[in-house]
């Protein structure tokens, strides 16, 4: 298992040996597929040249800086794309702040400033569609014409497909948002997931229907309202669980305005009740709805939690015939 990344937060913080380096350069929302496979090719060749597998990414996100009313919402934090990263073998991740200042950096500032003076920069490993600098003047052709000059090779990964789908960071966040999270999981190689914090719900559950656990979550991409086949881990421990969880208004007693992610968990807790979760979405068992009474609700949990056992009995099945 490849050990966790080296994180620095500014050009600052670079030190002096970050070099010599095999870069790539992007956003990397989601850590995908594609991203993936950017990501090994870069370790492929920092070992063939003797250097140091390396990513560079921002916060925020450029458009927000640029064009925010175009500004996607993103599936991850930039902390939280260093994990997976790390998964494919990069040893050190650049989370460059984005301000005005960079934004007008012409694709050769750019270059010479950052890439070249501050990270030692000899092999940049690059996706199809990667453009830079003010304006986003530069794109592969720019990038390779500079290494001549400033002595470093570029290499551009074709673009990915999964069973006849482009896989890329807007795929991901429209097949998400539509509920198809199993499909999205063939796009990210893994479910997706919400991190966050277990927060006090109203209580209603615990007395009228089923304990869960609440989720408090900062990522901007939600699963479409509904209820999911899921599997939730404490984060602070490793402990993993069977469970069914719910997006949506909760309309049986209320439908608040806000969106809340509720989880039941199929098996017992055993412990403490974990201070900070992950939930993976497997698969989607139906839309959310207004029941006429909390007993009629509690019946369909207890139903949903059914068809999941049956949903983890599959998948347990299959598992052990590909043995």
């Amino acid at each position: 298992m490849n050990p966790s990344p080296r994180v620095y937060r500014s050009l600052d913080e670079v030190p002096p040996d970050f070099g010599p380096s095999a870069l790539t350069i992007g956003n990397f929302d989601g850590v995908h597929a594609a991203h993936r496979r950017i990501l090994r090719r870069v370790k492929e060749v920092a070992v063939e040249r003797g250097l140091q597998a390396s990513a560079l990414t921002f916060d925020p996100h450029p458009s927000k800086v640029v064009a925010p009313a175009r500004a996607p919402r993103l599936m991850s934090s930039p902390e939280q794309r260093c994990a997976p990263m790390g998964e494919e073998g990069i040893q050190q991740v650049l989370i460059m702040p984005f301000d005005g200042e960079v934004a007008h950096l012409t694709p050769e500032q750019f270059v010479e400033r950052v890439l070249v003076r501050k990270l030692d920069v000899r092999a940049i490993v690059l996706g199809h569609d990667f453009r830079f600098g003010y304006k986003q003047a530069g794109n592969v052709r720019v990038l390779e014409e500079l290494g001549r000059k400033y002595g470093f090779t570029t290499e551009e990964v074709n673009a990915v497909t999964v069973r006849g789908r482009l896989v890329s960071s807007t795929a991901l966040r429209q097949l998400i948002e539509a509920g198809r999270v199993a499909q999205a999981a063939r796009l990210l190689e893994r479910p997706y997931t919400l991190d966050g914090e277990v927060v006090a719900g109203r209580g209603v559950g615990s007395r009228q229907t089923v304990p869960t656990l609440n989720l408090a979550t900062r990522t901007e991409v939600l699963p479409a309202i509904g209820v999911y086949v899921t599997r939730t881990r404490d984060l602070e421990n490793g402990r993993a669980w069977p469970s069914v969880t719910n997006v949506g208004h909760r309309p049986t007693f209320g439908d608040a305005p806000e969106i809340s992610i509720e989880t039941f968990l199929l098996a017992p807790l055993e412990g403490e009740t974990p201070r900070r979760i992950r939930v993976e979405f497997l698969w989607r068992v139906r839309d959310e709805r207004q029941f006429p009474d909390a007993q009629a609700l509690k019946e369909q949990i207890l139903r949903d939690a059914g068809r999941a056992q049956a949903y983890f009995r599959r998948v347990k099945k299959w598992t052990r015939r590909s043995v």
